[in-house]
Formats: structure tokens, sequence, C-alpha cells
């Protein structure tokens, strides 16, 4: 993002270490007022206020009556740093799911979630792949992993979620079809998938468009948040992974919409020495899990 004019020099600092130290303060102290902020840095509450929209365009904070805040509220959907920090075993287990719907050769459209980030550090096991995202940590995962085809997409970058979006990204996803798309959301509200920026839902609906089956991962915590912006049904999806903790009534919920939902067993779940339980259920014994060996057969 091209950066707002602002005097240089105002209160001794440029714009950019003065929006660095700001950033910094909110996430620390969770909430600042704008008055604080300009005595303390010496600056007027019209620069604080500019400051403040610059850093909430790109997903730093969110502005509140009188000041800033970090703390993310049911309707925010907080920056990489924060969700790579969240969730982190339910994640783990929702990838390792999602991991054997792979199979060797296929080409996979990767979202900018952390789930989805998840997913990418267990892909070299399936390897040859070819890997399409515009998601900065997943890039970094994958470069020069052998077998590993990587095609990154270009687009305007937003720092907050260290990925590419906007129309340019758009149009590169539409020069492209992929085998199998793993993506996340922000918020499933009445049976939908939310998001709190424009600019993720325009990218993930054209990857939705640019691929031929399509695997939503959530763990059970979106369905108590909210987003501004509407995505598509969860039914458009061809299959739902869940973590193992999701409430009966949540996935009651989910079942309705008329997708198909795959709990992702607790043997997937990290044990706490590091090492992992592998082994699939038997046969029979969670009516929730859905058979891999099924998933090519699936239709729209």
């Amino acid at each position: 993002m091209a950066p707002e004019p602002d005097p240089a020099g105002e209160g001794g600092r440029a714009p950019r270490a003065r929006r660095e130290m700001i950033r910094t303060r909110v996430v620390d102290e969770g909430f600042v007022r704008i008055e604080q902020l300009a005595a303390d840095l010496g600056v007027t509450t019209m620069t604080i206020r500019r400051d403040l929209d610059y850093l909430q365009r790109e997903g730093w904070l969110r502005k509140v009556r009188g000041g800033a805040t970090a703390q993310p509220s049911t309707a925010f959907h907080g920056d990489v740093r924060h969700r790579m920090g969240a969730m982190a075993e339910a994640k783990e287990a929702i990838a390792r799911a999602a991991l054997r719907l792979v199979k060797p050769g296929q080409s996979v459209l990767l979202d900018e979630s952390t789930t989805a980030l998840a997913l990418a550090e267990l892909l070299p096991e399936r390897a040859p792949l070819t890997v399409i995202t515009y998601f900065g940590p997943v890039i970094q995962t994958l470069a020069g992993s052998p077998g590993i085809e990587l095609i990154s997409l270009g687009g305007t970058y937003y720092p907050a979620y260290d990925a590419y979006l906007g129309l340019r990204t758009v149009d590169s996803v539409s020069s492209l079809h992929a085998d199998l798309l793993f993506a996340s959301t922000t918020a499933i509200t009445r049976g939908s998938c939310y998001h709190q920026s424009p600019e993720t839902v325009a990218v993930k609906r054209a990857l939705m468009d640019a691929c031929d089956r399509r695997v939503l991962l959530v763990d059970h915590t979106k369905f108590q948040r909210r987003g501004l912006y509407r995505l598509a049904p969860v039914a458009d999806f061809d299959l739902v992974v869940v973590d193992p903790d999701i409430p009966a009534a949540r996935l009651e919920e989910l079942q309705s919409t008329a997708a198909k939902v795959l709990v992702a067993p607790a043997e997937l779940l990290p044990e706490p020495g590091g090492g992992e339980h592998l082994g699939p259920p038997v046969a029979g014994e969670s009516p929730n899990w859905f058979p891999m060996s099924d998933f090519s057969a699936l239709s729209r």
C-alpha cells in the first residue's frame, strides 16, 4: 500500500517510525487513547487519527471511540501473528485429517488461513504436488521443498495478513485451475461463511471458481465469531473438516446446511510429548467420519 503523505519530522519522528511505535503499543497494552498517544509522541490528535486510520486499513488494529484496540472482538479477524498462535492443536488435527484428501501429482490451492499453513507444513509428505498460494508463510514454508512446485500469486500486499489480496490477485487466480482448494473462514453464521474484509472475499470467491473440489477447514471457535462480508454458503464446499472439540449443537447446525462434514478424530491431536497419533479411526466408530476413499466421488 502506498504510504499517506504526512509532515516528516512531526514530533521528531518520521511517519513510518511513529506508526510502528503506535502499532507496538496497541498490541502490548490492548487499548490506547488518542489523546495519550498524541501527548506521548508530541503530535496532534489529528495526526494520531490519520495514523490509526492507516494502521486499521492494513489490519493491525481496530479503531474504537476515543482510541484503538488490538483485542480481537467477535467481529475482528486479528493479524497473522495473533492467528498463528490461536487454536494450534485443533488446526494441526484438522490439517492431518485434510492431508488424507491429497494425492501425489495433484494441484492444490491454499488460502491465507493459518489452518492452511498447518496443512502446508505436511504437504511434502504427498509430493510431487503443485501448490498455489498468495500467503507469505506458506510460501516460506514450502520454498525449496523437494517435489513441490510452488506458484505464488501477486497482488496488493497486506502486512497484517502477510498475504497478497485485491483485484490483481483475483486476476491471477482466474488464469489457473487446481484439483483441490483448502480454505478457512473468519466466521460461520446461519450456514454461511463470513470474512472481515471485502478483498479477502473477492479472492476466495475466485479460488472457489478455480478448482474441482472445495474443502473448508474450520475449528469450533469459528461459530463464536462474526464477520461483515458474506463469502458463500457452507454447502458450497464439497467437504467441511472440523476439529474434535466441536460441540454437538454446532455439529448439528453444520450438518443441517447439507454440507458433508469430516470431524478430525482425536487420534490426530498432537501428544503432549510432541508425537502424533496417526492411526485411522475404527470403521463405524465415528458416524461423522467421512471416508477418504469416497472423496473423489463427491459431486457439486
